[in-house]
């Protein structure tokens, strides 16, 4: 029921007025049926019962407005995060309340902290995760980490590739410029894959193994967003007197030879996790 309509049930517009506007219209002398309710008014401010010591007692047209509302079930305020009225208001309150569509997700079961934000019907707009899960598509979804196939995760970022012919997975990039060969042990010993597990400067043998694989790892790495393998010398961690060998991944018969003095890639693998 609207505003205008109650005025007009109420049918007066004087600043105060008695409310009376629940008397059932039925043959009665029973005071509190016609809506004489209360046994004195403040200041003597009412009508007394033409049938009895009860009286009602004159309030403001808003009180009124209130009481009547509230009679019509009209109670509720809808003003509460994500909350919308149900139908039309009665005086800025209604019947019920409804959440926004937003308002969707309970943020109970495995992976699940609770809600974020207020809640609007027991129901969020979005949920935090517990440790090793994230929002993600309207879902805590456990983060990948760790040998995935082809892919090594951490934290659902890919930080290592290899084929189905290598025993190890390479990083994503190379550490740095050229270095020399003491150089190129200490930056790879120095990557993190992941957590606790670094990386190693690969055998002579595995860079031949990376050599004869360079095709399939270069798709897996530009298809995870890395570059393509560079396309120079990288050392191995297979000593050659005081240096150690060194591999072009790009040659035909990916031979390693003596390193000494040169300058090459530095490349981190992961051979143990």
């Amino acid at each position: 029921m609207t505003n205008t309509k109650l005025f007009l049930l109420i049918g007066t517009s004087l600043p105060f007025i008695p409310c009376l506007t629940f008397a059932q219209c039925v043959a009665t002398q029973d005071c509190k049926t016609l809506g004489y309710t209360e046994t004195s008014c403040n200041g003597g401010k009412g009508v007394k019962c033409p049938f009895g010591n009860w009286w009602a007692c004159l309030t403001s047209e808003e009180e009124c407005l209130n009481l009547a509302c509230n009679k019509l079930g009209f109670t509720y305020t809808c003003s509460g995060a994500g909350e919308k009225g149900v139908g039309n208001d009665c005086n800025g309150k209604y019947q019920g309340c409804t959440c926004d569509s937003n308002y969707k997700y309970t943020c109970t079961g495995t992976g699940y902290s609770g809600g974020s934000g207020s809640a609007c019907g027991g129901k969020y707009t979005a949920c935090t995760c517990s440790s090793g899960y994230e929002w993600k598509n309207g879902s805590c979804q456990a983060l990948l980490n760790g040998p995935q196939g082809n892919l090594f995760y951490c934290n659902n970022t890919v930080v290592g590739v290899k084929t189905s012919a290598m025993n190890f997975y390479i990083a994503m990039k190379q550490v740095g410029k050229p270095w020399t060969s003491d150089e190129a042990w200490e930056k790879c010993l120095n990557h993190i894959f992941c957590g606790n597990l670094k990386g190693y400067l690969p055998t002579k043998e595995q860079l031949t193994v990376i050599c004869n694989n360079r095709d399939e790892l270069n798709n897996l790495l530009t298809a995870n967003g890395a570059k393509r393998l560079g396309g120079d010398w990288y050392w191995s961690s297979t000593d050659f007197g005081y240096n150690g060998y060194i591999v072009d991944i790009y040659a035909e018969d990916c031979r390693a030879i003596d390193g000494t003095g040169n300058s090459a890639i530095a490349r981190p693998i992961l051979t143990s996790w």
